[in-house]
This record gives structure tokens, sequence and C-alpha cells, in this order.
């Protein structure tokens, strides 16, 4: 049975490289029918961040990544890695420096740092080891440590896992996707309104790419688009904290930020300033949704925004009037989304300035 593992330090939010190692060995483990390890490479304290940890948990539950296994903290394992230290020196396949360290005897890797605890070269190694780790997925950019690594399997006295190597997600400039190029991160993405199901189906299709991958950043906002499609009414409203009756205004958002900003529109319009050629239009809105049921079907709502254009209305008045923006969601679905009386009074209310 094939058992994997994903391991990031605690630095806070994934990044976007580190998730598609994520889900490469999520999907491998549902492939082989074996286990996936969720471990926490925390060694290092130079590189831990305050509730980095959490941010990774958080991420991984957005995606809907689950493991079976961890989180499983390095920095709570440390006997582990002092015992296959000693077995080394003994081997003869490590040697003590005068300040205490233990380092390879053949290239002089560190295994041990002088204050006793074990460097990520060791701890690696042992982890994947006694958690019988059988296939290790992670990024290209960790090639450099395979030889290293598996001499120091062979010093502990083990044989390092199957190896697979994935492409690196590089930026618009050919380099390895960072800060600077922006959606870097699992928490850039969120905040941008990317719906955790695009990110994952994006994800998924890169699959473990041979070779490094450019952000095709136009491919995730249209899986963003069909994924807000995907979405019931209740997840969509939860998604911007909108009410459930204006699920029909966010349809046509292409992201989460926009459904929210639509939300806004509808339930918190900005004042407008019509001119004065618009009091026609608004005159006639007012009669035929007069005679009109409290609520509109979008049907409803498109046949009287048919014969409110027949007379020559202005729906871009009418819009403003509504949502005071001049762009948005549907206006069928604006009107959908209001009751008569709230429609009719903010039709008023502009047409009284």
């Amino acid at each position: 049975m094939a058992r994997v593992r994903f391991a990031p330090s605690p630095t806070g939010s994934l990044h976007l490289g580190n998730a598609l190692t994520a889900v490469a060995n999520r999907q491998f483990a549902e492939k082989h029918g074996g286990d996936f390890v969720l471990r926490i490479d925390d060694t290092d304290p130079t590189r831990t961040v305050d509730e980095g940890d959490a941010a990774i948990l958080d991420d991984l539950a957005w995606l809907g990544i689950s493991f079976d296994e961890g989180p499983v903290r390095q920095s709570e394992r440390g006997e582990l890695y002092a015992e296959a230290a000693k077995r080394a020196l003994a081997a003869g396949e490590a040697e003590r420096d005068d300040d205490g360290a233990a380092r390879l005897a053949r290239d002089g890797t560190t295994l041990v740092r002088a204050d006793g605890t074990a460097t990520y070269q060791l701890a690696s190694v042992v982890d994947d080891l006694e958690l019988e780790i059988t296939h290790i997925i992670r990024g290209s950019d960790h090639r450099p440590n395979l030889e290293r690594q598996q001499r120091i399997a062979r010093a502990v006295g083990g044989i390092l896992p199957e190896v697979i190597h994935h492409g690196l997600v590089l930026g618009p400039d050919g380099k390895k996707l960072s800060k600077r190029h922006g959606h870097s991160s699992i928490l850039d993405l969120r905040g941008d309104g990317f719906p955790a199901g695009a990110v994952r189906a994006y994800l998924e299709e890169l699959e473990l790419p041979e070779h490094d991958v450019h952000l095709d950043l136009a491919r995730l906002r249209r899986l963003a688009v069909d994924a807000i499609a995907a979405m019931t009414d209740e997840e969509l409203t939860e998604a911007v904290d909108a009410p459930l009756e204006l699920a029909p205004v966010l349809r046509g958002a292409r992201s989460l930020v926009e459904a929210g900003e639509y939300a806004r529109l509808v339930s918190k319009p900005a004042p407008a300033e019509l001119p004065a050629e618009a009091a026609l239009t608004l005159t006639r809105f007012l009669e035929l949704r007069s005679g009109a049921p409290e609520r509109l079907d979008h049907a409803e709502a498109r046949a009287l925004l048919r014969e409110l254009k027949a007379v020559g209305g202005d729906l871009r008045a009418l819009r403003l009037a509504l949502t005071g923006a001049a762009t948005g969601p549907e206006l069928a679905a604006v009107l959908s989304a209001l009751t008569r009386a709230d429609a009719l009074a903010r039709a008023e209310r502009v047409g009284r300035r």
C-alpha cells in the first residue's frame, strides 16, 4: 500500500507550489488506495511563524484536502533523530565535531547541530523511514537534496523511499512564483475571490508536471466562473455573507469578491444622480412595477424590462436608480431580488431629487 506525505514548514499560508504538492500527494494516495500523512517540518525555529501551522491546516481544509494521519510535528520527535544519529556514529557513517555537532563522514553534511537538535536533512529522512513512506512527491527544487538524503538514509540503516519530483509553478517572468508576482499563496487567491473549487480544479489539472509551468491566471479565472456556477444558492450566499434571496444577483459574478460587490450594490445602494430626462423612465417603471406581484421571478423580471425598453425606457437609468451604479449584476436578477415595495421606494427616491 502506498504511503505519501506532505511536509510543509510552518511559515504561513501555503505557497501555490506547495499546494500543488499537497494535491498531487492526495491524488496519488487515492489512486493507489494508500494513506496521506501530514507532517509539519518545524525543526528550524527561524522559519516558524506564529500560527503558521494553523494557516496551513486552514488552507488544506479550504481546498478540501484531507489527510489520513497527522499532523506529525518534527519538533516533538527529537528522540527519534538523536537515536538515528547515534546509529550513524556507531556505524562509522558520521563523525562528531569538537563542538558536539555530528556530520556525515563522507561529505560533511550536518546531521545534528552543536546544540543537539537535528537538521532538516536528518529529520526529514528519519521521518520518511519511521513513517514508512513509500513515495516522496515534492517539487523539483528539492532535487539537489536527493543524493545527500539517500546517503543519510543508508547511514542510519535504511533506504530512502522512491522520490518523484514535479515541476515548479512560475510567474510570468519565468522565475519561481513569489510574493512580487501576486497570487503566489492560497491566502492571496482567497483574498482575490477565487473559489476553493476553482483553485483545487486548477491544481488537479496540473497533475504532476514533469517540467516547470507558468501560472495560468486566465485558466484559473475561467475555472472560477465555472465553480461559482456550480455552487448552490446556499453555498454562494454563505461564501459572501449575503442573504439567500440575493443568490440570483450573484450568479453572473466572475469571483467571490465581485459577488460580494454585487450583493452590496443591491442591499446597500449608493446615492445616484440621474439626468432630468430619466424621469419618464422612472415614471413608467413605477407604473409597471406597481401592477406586478410582490416578488418577480426571473422570467417576469425580464418581461417587465422588455416592456419598459419597448416604450423607450432607459435601462441604464433604471440600474442607477436601483443600485446606485452604472454597471453590475444582471438587471433582471436585481428586479427579482427586490421586493415590490423596495423597488418602488428606490425609484421614487431618485425621481424626487
